[in-house]
């Protein structure tokens, strides 16, 4: 896989989407050059989020965790190109608003660590495993004539 075919998982969780940031969030996305490979609207199963989540199932806040993610649905994408992951983490801003950098989409659109509007994969082998878990083969490549535009 070339360095432009980098893949990350996004996800705007429910606060988000009740708000109507998804056009926003999924825009920024693609202004910055990133491709959309998948999009779904989804309201998720427990099972589907304790495996997505299964590194925080030890902390205390995860069951708080658990019912905020169902309480509505999320709109989950996939992103691609060069430096997915890293640039989709710092587009994101710090898992913590308050520690967000202005512009960020945390910093924009959220106030509390608890509904901080959306995730995004921290490492390629995260992103490989979200994207496998929540779109299984249900990824459509294409080319983009864009892409002499904005890669070397």
């Amino acid at each position: 896989m070339s360095a432009n075919q980098e893949r990350s998982f996004i996800m705007v969780k429910p606060d988000g989407v009740e708000r109507g940031l998804v056009g926003e969030i999924v825009s920024r996305f693609e202004k910055r050059g990133f491709k959309i490979l998948a999009l779904q609207l989804i309201h998720p199963s427990a099972e589907l989020l304790q495996e997505h989540y299964k590194d925080l199932a030890d902390k205390p806040f995860f069951p708080k965790l658990l019912a905020y993610m169902q309480s509505g649905p999320v709109a989950a994408f996939v992103i691609q190109g060069k430096g997915a992951v890293k640039i989709g983490r710092v587009m994101l801003g710090a898992t913590n608003p308050q520690d967000s950098a202005p512009g960020t989409i945390r910093a924009d659109f959220a106030l509390d660590i608890g509904k901080n509007v959306c995730h995004g994969s921290d490492s390629v082998e995260s992103a490989e495993r979200e994207v496998a878990l929540w779109f299984g083969d249900n990824i459509k490549s294409y080319s983009r004539a864009v892409d002499n535009v904005i890669y070397e």
